[in-house]
Order: C-alpha cells, then sequence, then structure tokens
C-alpha cells in the first residue's frame, strides 16, 4: 500500500450467504480488485460459521486488505435470526482478526444514505450505485452488492474523518 492507496474488505454477513467485496482507493479513484459471496452449506449451523470463518480467511490472505468494514446487524423481527445474523458478523470479524485487519462497522443505514444519499434505498438502488461508483457491470448477487457498498462507504468515512481532522 502506498501513503495514497488503501484497500479495503468489505462484509456482508449472513448465516447462509455472506457476501464480500475489496475495493481499493488510488488518488481518490476506486476500483474493484474482487468479490463474492460465502455460501455457507451444512446441517450444523457450526459447520456453516466454519466455513464463513475458512472463505473470508482465505480471502484476507489473497488479496492482502489494508482494513475491512462489516455490516452491523439489523434488529430484525425475529429474535432467533438476528442471533444468528450476529454469529455469522462473529465468524467473519474473527476472519479479519486473525489476519490483524482493523475492522469498522456501519449501520446499514449509514451505508444505504453514504452511497443512494438515502438509508432506506432498496438493494437494487444501492447495487446501481456501487456499479456506477466502480465502472463495472453490477452483476453481482444483492449480498455481494452490500458488500461493496460497505467498502465504499468506508473509503468515504476514512476521507470524511481525514478532511474533518479526526
Amino acid at each position: 500500500m502506498s501513503a495514497s492507496s488503501i484497500t479495503v474488505l468489505g462484509i456482508d454477513p449472513g448465516s447462509r450467504v455472506t457476501g464480500w467485496g475489496i475495493v481499493r482507493e488510488t488518488s481518490g479513484v476506486l476500483t474493484l480488485v474482487d468479490c463474492g459471496a460465502v455460501r455457507a452449506k451444512g446441517d450444523e449451523f457450526s459447520e456453516r460459521l466454519g466455513m464463513i470463518y475458512h472463505d473470508l480467511h482465505a480471502v484476507i490472505a489473497k488479496h492482502s486488505p489494508d482494513e475491512a468494514s462489516v455490516e452491523n446487524v439489523f434488529t430484525a423481527k425475529n429474535a432467533a435470526s438476528a442471533l444468528k445474523l450476529g454469529q455469522a458478523r462473529g465468524a467473519a470479524i474473527a476472519a479479519c482478526a486473525a489476519h490483524h485487519l482493523p475492522v469498522a462497522s456501519y449501520a446499514p443505514t449509514e451505508i444505504k444514505k453514504t452511497l443512494v444519499g438515502v438509508g432506506r434505498a432498496e438493494k437494487e438502488q444501492v447495487s446501481f450505485m456501487v456499479a456506477r461508483l466502480l465502472g463495472v457491470k453490477g452483476d453481482w448477487g444483492a449480498d455481494t452488492g452490500d458488500a461493496l457498498a460497505a467498502a465504499i462507504c468506508h473509503l468515504n468515512m476514512r476521507r470524511i474523518n481525514f478532511l474533518s481532522g479526526k
């Protein structure tokens, strides 16, 4: 990484599908490095958590991002679903911690507002803006689009904090 370049791993945790995306910013220009999703399979929840950890660990080892951005768990109507999301998020953060990767967290509404200007934007709007900002076709799934949005949100927040002297 040079002084004018930073690479961020964005993660959208899910107990069945965890989206991930890596974005590099060099002198204010965003570039898509790689993206995908961990499709956690298995009958046992612990198997799925292990797969999330293992696959993200491999992504981090392959791309060596400088920082990570993970979407916070939203408040769900179903407490059991929220608990599973939290555990998936924990597996993702543990993979980052294993590589000593600093992790920032953002609420889904904050990510959407940063990219689209509206905190309640639809997933399609978010993916559209991600594709526009990265200058690529957005032919990824919603989970991957949300992960890329988390990475871009973090890059935007870093810039704002730098400019405001934080």
